[in-house]
């Protein structure tokens, strides 16, 4: 027996092989049936109406159309396996309708592709995940801010290339994640709005010589609009990769993030104490309180992360038109990637609203050190009336003289100033001793960094407010859209319910 004998015995001679079916054709039924089931079902009946209403199908012969849709056993289609009877769930729905009500069950077809709605299917998934995406991000931001309310005159030290540069405050930090965040929101939503768009009527490619109406189709399924060309709705990815960006920008801040507290939560820094039921200790040192669960939130969005990537990666060097390496295979990369962004940032959102702030230390920290050197430099300006340059250089030999004797920040005096001015400038400043304790402050640090985008608590306080209104602007936006499409998908029931039991001899559906 030859080589390909022997190949064909094992695989078969007809489609599919048993191989293909293993390697492809099982996993895409796997997860088409978990996952595109539902949004399949409400193509069908959208289509159907649209038919029906274009005079394209008689009442009687939607009536027996819609039967069979409704006679569809979603729980039988969940349970089944796939057994290379037919290629795809498509196919397999199709046949149960034609099953039901005969032959007629295939004029649902009309006027149509499993391209185009294979593209409608992706993106009514990818949308609804999204949005669920957006809200765990709205949810932390919610909590971001309250915890940034707590903190708003917690003084720390801000670092700049991982070294102490100036004084500020815990919510100066968070509130710059919050924008952040912020960002991270607005590429998803902008990556919502290029998705939410309809591609039926497309059909293959080039739509169809029978009088559909695109609009129509759209607006049942509760899409705002069409994808204007027909072949850019069946060839067009870069949907697909705008949505892996937002995702993949999301998770790089968010590592970003956790990494500093990671950081921060060290016996070494001990700026903040993760609460108990995020921390786990360990099997032989009983005295560890190891913050796992920021470990996990760092691991989980460098995986977010990688399918990301995925996706970019699959859609490189393709054709521009329909082609599979963006369908099947592609897809789960960007759900579990969506699906990741709702689940890590729900973990974050519990982290971060029970985590505690070492206030006293942090503020300790910030008096001693030469973090507050800036506004001596600035308070020399002001005061002496000398060049700043000359301030900064003065400043500078204070810090150099102050190491060398063992002193720290709270240590500075008037007296030394005046010694560091000698070695600059050959005389002394002889400012008051006032002048000098205030500007080595760090509360006076922050306090007089009122500027927009400043650390001061009053600043601060502003900012809240300001992020607080569009905040909930945002959350009614979203719950807002959740509705409107949650409304469409019940008014499409209900609309093929209705016109069915009432008139099914009649084109007018009364939409």
């Amino acid at each position: 027996m030859s080589s390909k004998d022997r190949i064909f015995k094992k695989e078969g001679q007809k489609f599919p092989g048993s191989t293909y079916s293993e390697v492809v054709l099982a996993p895409a039924y796997e997860h088409a049936k978990q996952t595109l089931l539902e949004p399949m079902l409400a193509i069908h009946k959208a289509h159907l109406i649209m038919l029906l209403e274009q005079g394209l199908l008689q009442g009687s012969e939607a009536s027996q159309i819609l039967e069979g849709i409704n006679a569809i056993d979603k729980n039988a289609l969940l349970q089944s396996t796939y057994d290379g009877q037919y290629e795809d769930l498509f196919f397999h729905v199709e046949s149960q309708i034609i099953n039901v009500v005969g032959e007629i069950g295939g004029s649902l077809h009309l006027a149509r592709s499993r391209n185009d709605m294979g593209v409608a299917m992706y993106r009514m998934v990818l949308r609804d995940k999204i949005l669920l995406a957006m809200e765990s991000l709205l949810t932390f931001q919610e909590t971001l801010l309250t915890v940034i309310d707590t903190y708003k005159e917690t003084i720390v030290l801000g670092h700049t290339h991982t070294q102490q540069a100036q004084p500020m405050t815990f919510s100066h930090y968070l509130l710059g994640m919050y924008d952040v965040v912020d960002r991270d929101l607005k590429r998803l939503k902008a990556a919502y709005d290029t998705c939410n768009a309809s591609p039926l009527g497309a059909a293959a490619l080039t739509t169809t010589g029978f009088p559909i109406d695109r609009n129509k189709a759209a607006a049942l399924l509760g899409f705002p609009k069409i994808i204007k060309s027909a072949y850019d709705s069946i060839g067009g990815a870069d949907y697909l990769g705008e949505i892996a960006t937002a995702i993949q920008l999301t998770f790089i801040n968010l590592g970003r993030f956790s990494q500093d507290l990671l950081l921060w939560a060290s016996q070494e820094f001990s700026a903040i104490r993760v609460a108990d039921p995020y921390v786990q200790t360990s099997s032989i040192m009983p005295q560890k309180r190891n913050p796992v669960s920021l470990e996990h939130i760092r691991a989980l969005s460098s995986s977010g992360i990688g399918n990301a990537q995925t996706v970019l990666q699959m859609l490189h060097n393709t054709p521009y038109g329909d082609i599979n390496d963006t369908e099947d295979d592609l897809q789960p990369y960007l759900w579990k990637g969506l699906h990741l962004i709702d689940q890590v940032f729900r973990l974050t959102n519990v982290v971060v609203g029970t985590l505690e702030v070492n206030e006293a230390l942090l503020k300790r920290r910030a008096q001693e050190s030469f973090a507050t050197i800036t506004e001596l430099a600035d308070t020399l300006f002001r005061e002496a009336n000398i060049p700043f340059r000359t301030s900064h250089s003065i400043s500078s030999q204070v810090v150099k003289m102050a190491l060398a004797r063992g002193l720290n920040a709270t240590q500075v005096t008037s007296v030394l100033v005046d010694e560091a001015a000698k070695e600059v400038v050959g005389v002394p400043l002889n400012l008051s001793e006032e002048i000098i304790r205030a500007s080595m402050d760090p509360e006076h640090f922050v306090k007089i960094r009122s500027l927009p985008g400043g650390p001061a608590p009053e600043e601060m306080k502003r900012a809240i407010v300001e992020r607080k209104a569009s905040l909930h602007r945002h959350i009614s936006l979203l719950h807002g859209e959740v509705n409107r499409i949650k409304v469409c998908m019940e008014k499409l029931d209900q609309l093929a319910i209705h016109w069915d039991k009432t008139d099914p001899d009649t084109n007018e559906t009364g939409y």
